[in-house]
Parts: C-alpha cells; structure tokens; sequence
C-alpha cells in the first residue's frame, strides 16, 4: 500500500431487505480497512426517493450490527465528513453538475418522456433495438447543445423541468486498473449521456457517488460488478472535476451466483428453493411480504460471515473455518477471484455447523434460548440449558435445530416409536422397568455414574442382556431412537420425569 490513508465505504441504498450480496461488500470494504488499519464508512444513498422504503435503513444498522461489521463514520456516527445520508447532502450537489456545464463536459436536457419514448420507437432498428441518448442522438433531442442559447436561458427562467446529463466526448478510450480485474479500457462512443442531476434536484446515483467518495476522501472502492458498466463514466467524471489525482482505486466483486451457476442469486431464488439470501428478517411496510435471513434460520454472525468471505476469496491454504479476526488478518485483495461463486445452502450449513461446535456452550445457549422459547419448550434453568447444548450441538447445523434435537429435555415425547419395541417385547422386560423404576428414590445421588450404576445392577440381576433394555429405555424417553447418552438424559430431566415417562410408555405396550 501507498502512504495514502485507506478509506472505504459501504454505500447501500435503503430500499429494501440487504442481500447477501450486500453484506458481502459490506465485509469485504471491512476486512480490507482492518488490514491496512484504515477507516471504513457507511454512506446510505438514498438520492432515489422513488424507491424509498421507510424502515430499510434501520434495518441496514440492525444487519450490520448483528454481523459484528464495525463502521467508523455513519449516520448515527457521525465523523469529519457528514453528513452521511445522501438526502441530507442535495444542496451540494448542484455545484458540480454546473462546473461541468460551464466546462462543456455537461448539458440541460429539456426532454419530456414522450419525447424520449418517440425517439426511442423512431430510431430503434433490429441492429439497435434500445437506442441510447448519445453522441449519435444527442442533436435530434430538446437540449442546450441543440437549442439556440437564448432559447435555453427563457426556458431556464421559465421555470421549464429539465435534467443535467453529461457529455459523453467522442473518440476517447476510458482505461482504469481494476484491483481485481486488471485493466479495463471502454470506448466512449459506445456509452450514453448519463443524466447526472434530475429535475427534482437530486443527483443520480453516477453524480452523488463521484462527489461523495471524493469530499469523504474515499481511497478504494469495493462494490459489485453489476456496477463495472458505470465505472467508466465514474472515471471521467473524476477527470473533468479536476480530481483525478485523488481517484479512488477501484475493485469490482465477482457476482453470488444462482445454486446451479445460472445467473445472478435473487431473492426470488430464495423463496423457490427454500432458504434465506437476506441477512435478517425483513417485511415489506407495503406489501407486508416477509422474507425470512440467515439470522432468523439460526445462523451465527461469525459463520455467516465465514460463508460470506468464500464466496469470491480464498485464503490461499486448506483453511476453510475462521473468526472474524481470522479473516481480518488473512483477506487480500490479491484473492478475490474474478469469476462468479456459486451459492450453496448446504454448504453454508456446514460453516454454520462447525461454528456452533467451536463457540463456547453458554454463549450458544444465549443464541439458542429463543428458538427454544418459540418452540414452546420451558427452559427454567439455565446452567440446565447449557448442559442441554453440550449434548447436542454436534447434531445441530443451525440453532432452530436445537429446538427439535433437545426437546424431550423440557417436556415428554408427545409420540413414542412403541413400534420399534413391540416385535422384541416381554412380560420380563416391563417388569423390569417397573422394578427399577419404583426404586429411582434408592439411587442417591442423581447423577449419569449413580444411574448407570443402578441400570447395571438391575440388568444383571434381571438376567436380560444389556442391549435388549437399552433402546425401549431411550425410546421411552426421548420417543425415539435419537439423542446423546441415555444416563445423561436421565441426569437432567430428572428422577420423576424418567419414572413418569416409563409409565406412560408402559401402559401403551
């Protein structure tokens, strides 16, 4: 790195839930300021009010929080170079698409939409079915460029609607370095006049972002590559504003891709193949359409992160589980791959799984309480809980999991696989469990050595082998043939319950 302060930003726009995709830009833009001790910024570009959605951006905060992404300056934390909310920014704006007028580098374009829709049907052909405002229709249309300057300046004082779109020049090469992809050279006569300020006074995207990255001293950019068309006219905009000693580098991630490679993964993916591509819950204020996040299927932030980081980074080692400080002390850009990375669930599970294994038992106990509390399952002690979790965390790939695998912890089976007992079963064995069950209060201290201690006295003196008795007995209290070792559930539902359950079983065999 140069001796430039590295400043990155995170610049979502809050109309909607945040996709995977974003929050992989998000942690990327992170991991790279943490590795070069730099400052990461979260800039909400909110300049289209059309697609405004109350709410999203609290819920953007709310995502990020829960992912552990830090950010240095934002809205709620303000810094040297607010405000941070493109709304709150529009009266600066105006400034710099004027410079490019009065530069020739921009113009006012008068157009109404039935005069650009005409066009468009006017001039499309089967070579050009989406003709462009440019460099070749630019003249035919109802702008400064076209119109005498008196007539530009009555309809200016008229109050007539208008838009600043920028002059795209002719015959030029745009060339840039792209971090990830190299370099990246387009011809201007093949790109369209971007509309850069828009009647109601706020600048589109390709003004806002030029102008932002360069007063917030944005050093690189880390976006998707859904963007890379745009990036040319970034380029020139940063020329012709006379900034460009101070362009950011640029760095343009390759796409999530559908499970099966096919395009671009969306939302609507999601919901036909049945699992989450948002980070958190989000509900729609207009519709009231929720989708459901990675955070709500039981995910741990440190594992969804981990997932996250694989999907266009390798570490360069067989390594695949890491921390959050894991991976701010392995990312570099040199790893990013340029091709699409294929999104799978299943292995997204596989992170979440090896998560839940290393994280320490009462911290998962914390995150798996409300899955439990939702399941209706009564969690009364919570030492009793974490004790629960260290039994069974190995079965579980998410936290819900753990609502089904430790449920016959905090209440009986409401359906007992009698089935798998009946063909093997004697009057002998029911009397055993009676008997033994009738002198649970002799066992003493209620503790796996104390009962397993008593099961094997019993088994020998009842003269039945071992392994007949061992399965009704899991099966009778769990309801099935599932479940870590019987004596440690025995230890932690207790004596009452264990001699209720083998009753209940009983009277149905």
């Amino acid at each position: 790195m140069n001796s430039r302060s590295v400043r990155v930003r995170f610049a979502p726009s809050p109309t909607g839930g945040l996709h995977l995709g974003g929050v992989r830009t998000a942690l990327f833009n992170y991991l790279f300021a943490k590795r070069y001790n730099g400052k990461m910024v979260l800039r909400v570009e909110d300049t289209d009010q059309t697609r405004f959605v109350p709410g999203a951006e609290q819920y953007i905060v709310d995502c990020l929080e829960w992912c552990g992404i830090v950010t240095d300056e934002s809205p709620l934390q303000s810094g040297p170079y607010g405000p941070y909310r493109q709304s709150d920014r529009k009266p600066m704006y105006r400034q710099y698409a004027e410079q490019l007028i009065v530069q020739g580098d921009a113009y006012y374009a008068f157009d109404t939409p039935e005069e650009l829709e005409k066009m468009r049907e006017d001039l499309k052909t089967p070579e050009n079915p989406s003709p462009q405002y440019d460099i070749t229709t630019r003249m035919r249309m109802r702008n400064s460029l076209s119109m005498p300057p008196g007539e530009v300046d009555a309809l200016l004082e008229a109050g007539i609607p208008y838009v600043i779109r920028f002059r795209m020049p002719e015959g030029e090469t745009i060339q840039f370095d792209d971090l990830i992809r190299g370099s990246i050279s387009n011809d201007t006569g093949l790109l369209d006049d971007k509309v850069l300020l828009k009647s109601d006074g706020m600048p589109t995207y390709h003004l806002a972002v030029v102008v932002d990255d360069y007063l917030m001293k944005i050093s690189h950019i880390f976006r998707g590559e859904e963007w890379l068309p745009s990036a040319p006219l970034h380029v020139l905009l940063w020329k012709k504003l006379g900034w460009e000693q101070d362009m950011p580098h640029f760095g343009h991630l390759p796409l999530i891709l559908k499970p099966d490679g096919n395009g671009k993964l969306s939302k609507r993916d999601g919901d036909r193949l049945g699992f989450p591509v948002f980070a958190m819950d989000w509900t729609d204020p207009q519709t009231g359409e929720k989708t459901i996040g990675f955070k709500e299927r039981g995910f741990l932030p440190e594992a969804f992160l981990n997932m996250l980081a694989f999907l266009g980074w390798h570490p360069g080692t067989e390594q695949e589980i890491f921390s959050l400080a894991e991976l701010e002390a392995a990312f570099s850009v040199e790893r990013i791959s340029r091709s699409g990375a294929k999104f799978d669930y299943e292995k997204a599970k596989w992170f979440n799984q090896q998560h839940i294994q290393r994280t320490d038992n009462a911290v998962l106990a914390a995150g798996v309480l409300p899955f439990l509390e939702a399941a209706g399952l009564p969690v009364d002690n919570k030492d009793v809980l974490v004790r629960v979790v260290s039994l069974v965390k190995d079965r579980c790939h998410t936290l819900a999991d753990f609502a089904e695998q430790s449920a016959f912890f905090f209440r009986a089976p409401e359906q007992i696989d009698l089935d798998s007992i009946r063909g093997k079963w004697t009057p002998e064995k029911a009397a055993f469990y009676r008997e033994w069950s009738d002198n649970f209060n002799a066992v003493g201290s209620w503790d796996h050595e104390s009962i397993n201690a008593s099961f094997e006295t019993a088994v020998a003196a009842s003269g039945i082998k071992k392994g007949e008795l061992m399965l009704p007995l899991r099966i009778m209290l769990v309801g099935g043939k599932f479940g870590p070792n019987v004596m440690d559930i025995m230890e932690i539902i207790g004596a009452a319950a264990c001699k209720e359950r083998i009753e209940a079983a009983l009277a149905q065999l």
